[in-house]
């Protein structure tokens, strides 16, 4: 009880000894009170805030597109040249003498080739020496260098094409401190932070020393920062130089080296440290600047290379090896007398590494973010599986289709091609789009968006909608064989008029204003005649041939307008070539694919996307329709196409002109290849040029540089082959004797050659008086073309 008495009695003291201080004392005395509780609260603020950075993802680590990997065997059809064009996408370098990985050296005939370690879907295929020998731009053998022991094949690690960024645009190649090389370390601590083992984050003896320096040199020529503080910097503030901001680095620098070890902040460092930039991607990362500058793996590099590196530390855009070499070789050569000194190297290793060049590797032969276009459509493809954020920031890594070599020579050819063409027509700003594939599994080679392939934006082979025009026909030809025709059905070439959309007449016309009578059915389609085509058309039902187009693969709603039947619908080069691919594969649907594997970031397997096939027509009927697609090539309106190719290609494809040629079209497909080319103009004014004058040529270019392989359809069981005079509609199965005229065309059985039209078109009924002048005018008419 006493004792409490005497503890309010100290308290009532207490409060009579503060009331006899003076206001002003009381307020100072508050508000220095204030003032430490606002600071250990801000500093617990700051603390927050380096927790949650430094204990979850420290980075937002971008999606990473692989190429296809290529693949080696002997008797690859593959120039030297062609294998450099790879390797230099893939990040290879060419070294006098190949040791080292990623290196590959060139000899008469002879390569030899150090790989890179990958991890690949199906696992990792370590580093190995190699001799690759050549014979007539053929791979005539493979052989290990070392020992000699012949290879069969040989997988390198695929190009890195491109990423998926968040809005920084940052890009970095994570390493953990057991990846980090020790002459980096040593050399990094030695010329940026010697006492950084030392220190709790601050380093007053290099403050004061940094002090005195800029004070006699009367500017600013050394730092005091510490790496710890760098990091700061680099992670959580500004470059705004206030005494706020150094205010903040030293508080959060202490900060974090109490919360955390040593060997993780160096770690966060060396991962962080902005080193240049690559377009519109910032480089950050010793592990990321060596393949940029050096094309080598951070453990690969020499001291010279780590000593360009580190010195690029003080200043990354002054000290740029490829713009500024004379600055760039003196800042190294401060580094390297910092490591002699301070023995991180050995003084022969000194002289050495003084010598040596600055040995950067261009940047321009680098396959990241060249393909645009592609991207795009592996972004579309990806973003039905996964969500934004989880290809901004989780380090997957995608392996694509993209075929490099096909992509270059689309490029290639694609500009060279519309540069004369423009020049040709007197016209500028000709422009379009293409998308090759492979024809046996859908896979997408190469997509050309426009004109200015590195630039994003506007990608014509996705999203740009235009009226195909007779592109359309097979679709209208496709489902008449559903219904009994068959290629020699007669059909009349003569004019007509229908009610089309509102109920306003439409009268079709041929491209030559012509009508060439009656004719059999594929020569309607080989020299794509309007009237006949549109005749059966409306014959099938337009809403047939708006459901055979669907199950083409080409999904929308279609209104079923007699117009229709000549093109007068938008589709996109995308949605064009899944229609062709579905013919191309002999009517099983196979849904274009640009993705072949996802690994998560620990390169464990997260998606493998399969080939999925579905049958949606008869083997037999599109058997017949890509028959006639070949008369389009070797006779119809696609015959100048044997100025690029020879005919024993056997080439299917289909030309398609849109309303006064402002789209010009071609899509065709070879043995191993498919193809879909579109010219336009982006005001959609005309272009002067029709399918045949304009795609095709842009299509017969990139495939003579391609070399594919012949087309050679495979025949289903039911098939029966006869001889047709087309001037008589006579069929026989052994040719005519005298006949001038006559074609073995394919047939489903013993199919009557009059099913499927009506009563008029019997050919009994048909009036053969003029026939082979009509024949003979059509033929002349095309050739003059």
């Amino acid at each position: 009880m006493t004792q409490g008495k005497n503890k309010i009695g100290k308290w009532s003291a207490c409060i009579k000894s503060w009331d006899g201080y003076p206001p002003f004392v009381k307020w100072g005395i508050g508000a220095f009170l204030l003032s430490v509780v606002a600071f250990v609260l801000y500093v617990g603020y700051l603390d927050s805030l380096i927790r949650k950075k430094f204990e979850g993802n420290l980075w937002s680590l971008p999606a990473v597109v692989y190429a296809r990997p290529l693949e080696l065997y002997p008797e690859l059809a593959i120039s030297i040249p062609e294998l450099e064009d790879e390797l230099q996408l893939a990040g290879y370098r060419q070294d006098r003498r190949a040791e080292d990985p990623g290196g590959y050296d060139r000899q008469e005939g002879v390569i030899h080739l150090v790989t890179r370690e990958f991890n690949f879907p199906d696992g990792v295929e370590k580093s190995g020496k190699y001799t690759l020998q050549f014979t007539n731009d053929t791979l005539a053998g493979i052989s290990r260098t070392d020992s000699g022991e012949v290879v069969n094949g040989l997988r390198l690690d695929p190009a890195r094409i491109g990423s998926f960024h968040p809005k920084q645009h940052e890009d970095r190649i994570v390493l953990s401190r057991e990846e980090l090389p020790e002459l980096l370390v040593e050399s990094l601590l030695a010329v940026e932070d010697n006492n950084f083992f030392r220190h709790w984050g601050l380093d007053p003896r290099a403050i004061l020393r940094a002090l005195l320096a800029n004070t006699m040199a009367g500017e600013t020529v050394q730092g005091g920062s510490t790496l710890t503080q760098q990091l700061v910097k680099n992670f959580f503030l500004t470059n705004e130089r206030t005494l706020w901001r150094k205010a903040n680095e030293a508080i959060m620098a202490l900060l974090l080296e109490a919360h955390y070890d040593k060997n993780e902040i160096l770690t966060a460092y060396v991962n962080e440290i902005f080193l240049g930039q690559d377009g519109g991607r910032a480089v950050h990362g010793f592990g990321l600047a060596s393949f940029f500058y050096f094309r080598r793996d951070l453990k690969d590099l020499s001291p010279a290379q780590i000593a360009t590196l580190v010195g690029m530390v003080q200043g990354p855009s002054y000290y740029n090896p490829r713009k500024y070499s004379e600055r760039c070789l003196k800042r190294r050569q401060v580094v390297l007398e910092v490591m002699r000194t301070k023995k991180v190297i050995d003084e022969r290793t000194y002289e050495m590494a003084k010598s040596a060049s600055l040995d950067t590797q261009e940047v321009t032969g680098n396959a990241f973010n060249r393909f645009p276009a592609f991207l795009d459509l592996v972004r579309r493809q990806l973003a039905e599986d996964y969500p934004e954020e989880a290809l901004t920031s989780e380090g997957m890594k995608i392996f694509s289709t993209l075929d490099p070599h096909v992509q270059k020579v689309v490029e290639q050819q694609f500009a060279a091609t519309i540069s004369r063409l423009e020049r040709n027509t007197g016209k500028r700003g000709l422009n379009g789009a293409v998308i090759v594939t492979r024809r046996e599994d859908g896979e997408i080679l190469a997509v050309v968006g426009g004109r200015n392939f590195l630039q994003s934006g506007f990608n014509r082979a996705l999203v740009a909608r235009r009226q195909v025009g007779s592109l359309i026909k097979p679709a209208i030809y496709l489902a008449a064989l559903g219904k009994g025709y068959t290629l020699a059905t007669p059909v009349d070439d003569t004019a007509l008029t229908l009610a089309n959309q509102g109920g306003k007449p439409w009268t079709p016309a041929n491209f030559d204003r012509t009508e060439h009578g009656r004719i059999p059915m594929y020569l309607g389609l080989a020299y794509s005649m309007n009237l006949a085509t549109v005749r059966i058309g409306m014959d099938v039902g337009v809403e047939e041939v708006v459901r055979t187009l669907k199950d083409l693969g080409v999904n929308g709603d279609f209104p079923a307008y007699p117009s229709f039947l000549l093109g007068a619908v938008s589709l996109t080069p995308l949605e064009v070539t899944q229609m062709y691919q579905t013919l191309a594969a002999g009517g099983f649907y196979l849904p274009q694919r640009v993705i072949s594997s996802v690994l998560a970031a620990d390169n464990t397997l997260v998606k493998r996307f399969g080939l999925s096939v579905e049958q949606r027509f008869l083997p037999e009927q599109v058997y017949l329709l890509n028959s006639m697609l070949q008369h389009v090539v070797s006779e119809g309106t696609a015959k100048n196409l044997s100025r690029f190719m020879s005919p024993s290609y056997n080439v299917a494809g289909k030309t398609g002109t849109s309303d006064d040629l402002r789209d010009s079209w071609f899509a065709g497909f070879t043995g191993d290849q498919l193809a879909v080319v579109w010219l336009g103009n982006d005001d959609n004014t005309s272009t002067g040029l029709t399918g045949a004058s304009g795609a095709l040529e842009v299509w017969g270019e990139i495939m003579r540089a391609l070399h594919p392989q012949p087309l050679d359809l495979v025949e289903p069981e039911g098939i029966e082959w006869q001889w047709l005079k087309p001037a008589t509609f006579e069929r026989s199965s052994s040719p005519f004797l005298f006949a001038r005229e006559q074609v073995k065309l394919p047939f489903i059985g013993l199919a009557s050659p009059a099913i499927g039209g009506s009563s008029e078109n019997d050919p009994q009924d048909s009036p053969v008086n003029g026939v082979d002048g009509v024949m003979k005018k059509i033929i002349n008419w095309f050739n003059r073309r």
